[in-house]
């Protein structure tokens, strides 16, 4: 057993180099503060803090609690909202957490088609699925990547879904919600947002406010454009039979223990972006719009051209004259260019989409600017369309990755510089 041991240990310390020197691209990873990373190793996470605040079931959480209560201010004063909730352990359990509290088994919920860039919690296998619950389709316009409203209100008139679910997993653009406020009002329908994807841009007021646009709840997870743990939250305006109906979802409904750990991190990671949120989602979404056009210079399909490619951190390009997403993907990830496909408008296959995923969030949160993604496009062209040798791109890949290893826009950044070994020691050679 012994030998498993060493060899788990020597697997995550070759995927930390890989890292180290690969351009990370992946539009919902980010990086976590020095700070929010050392309590992920504090004894926060061996305990339990089961209930709200004061009202454990457990003993030993008085600083537990103290801790929650700053975390749940850090996110009011953040989102400017009534309510918060920081037990969800993940995006898609705020979600369902939601679904707990909003819809009964048999209600019909609207959402997006997973082509048109959805989350897979809205699909029959995620979380609505487990609810029980049945998704009304929006209308979708593919040529601006975003709801056609004038064909959504008519379906959603049509059918008076409950509850109208909002968000993206391939999130290029501002959703219509307060164009569509009064048919959600006409027909009687809750507004429901998911901003995983979004939530630092939005916290950062460079995106849209879905708590002001005609949402009363938004769930998410924390750690893509909100540079934080892998946890998940609740935010909410409205009156407290809707908050306790939240809290109710979240424990005991999806919840036990909410990692205590994560949850101290998210605090740290709510601070640091009250401090420098705005510009660090000012400066990700200039690297997003500088690498779609300099990827469109070169030929790529990238979508969204009649809006400027992206208004968020993350691009979508069409590459079935690339090979199709998977193929792209991979040939891209062997250079040392980590990205992911995806499926895009008219796609039927999850498995074989014609296209990828771009992300700008990590790269921006390691000091990357618009030069580099400049330098960056044309890694991809010289791979994809010139056919330069992966183990070329891969070696100009690490030496441009080789200026940029320190998280920034966060407390401690000059005197804890981040390493992608740092917990698990430097791989040898």
């Amino acid at each position: 057993m012994a030998e498993a041991v060493e060899r788990v240990r020597r697997l995550a310390r070759e995927h930390s180099l890989r890292f180290e020197r690969s351009i990370p691209l992946i539009a919902s990873e980010n990086l976590l503060s020095p700070y929010a990373k050392e309590l992920l190793v504090s004894d926060l996470h061996s305990r339990y803090a089961e209930g709200l605040p004061g009202e454990r079931y457990y003993e030993g959480n008085e600083q537990v609690d103290e801790i929650e209560l700053l975390c749940l201010d850090l996110a009011r004063r953040l989102f400017r909202c009534a309510f918060a909730d920081v037990r969800p352990i993940s995006g898609t359990v705020a979600n369902l957490a939601v679904l707990k509290a909003l819809a009964e088994p048999g209600d019909l919920v609207g959402t997006s088609r997973l082509a048109d860039g959805a989350h897979i919690s809205s699909a029959g296998f995620g979380a609505f699925g487990l609810r029980g619950v049945k998704p009304v389709y929006y209308a979708w316009d593919a040529e601006r990547m975003t709801i056609d409203v004038a064909r959504t209100r008519e379906i959603l008139r049509a059918v008076r879904p409950k509850t109208c679910l909002f968000g993206l997993s391939l999130f290029l653009f501002p959703l219509p919600i307060d164009e569509l406020r009064p048919t959600l009002e006409e027909i009687g329908a809750r507004g429901w947002y998911d901003g995983a994807h979004v939530l630092g841009l939005i916290a950062g007021g460079e995106f849209q406010d879905p708590l002001r646009e005609g949402c009363t709840v938004l769930s998410a997870s924390t750690h893509k454009t909100l540079p934080g743990p892998q946890h998940g939250i609740l935010l909410a305006d409205g009156d407290e039979e809707l908050q306790q109906r939240l809290r109710s979802g979240a424990f005991p409904g999806v919840t036990s223990n909410h990692h205590l750990h994560a949850m101290a991190a998210l605090a740290v990671s709510l601070a640091e972006h009250l401090e420098f949120g705005r510009e660090y989602a000012r400066r990700t979404i200039a690297n997003a719009r500088a690498l779609a056009a300099a990827l469109h210079a070169r030929g790529f399909d990238v979508l969204g051209e009649r809006l400027g490619f992206t208004r968020s951190h993350t691009i979508a390009v069409r590459v079935d004259a690339e090979g199709g997403g998977e193929a792209a993907a991979r040939r891209l990830a062997d250079a040392g260019i980590i990205a992911n496909k995806n499926l895009l408008p008219g796609d039927t296959s999850p498995k074989h989409p014609g296209g990828v995923r771009l992300g700008t969030a990590e790269v921006t949160r390691l000091g990357m600017g618009e030069r580099e993604m400049e330098a960056i496009a044309e890694l991809a062209h010289d791979l994809l369309h010139r056919g330069r040798p992966a183990s070329e791109i891969r070696t100009r890949a690490a030496e441009l990755k080789r200026g940029f290893t320190t998280v920034q826009y966060c407390f401690g950044a000059g005197e804890a510089a981040y390493r992608y070994y740092d917990l698990v020691g430097r791989p040898p050679g």
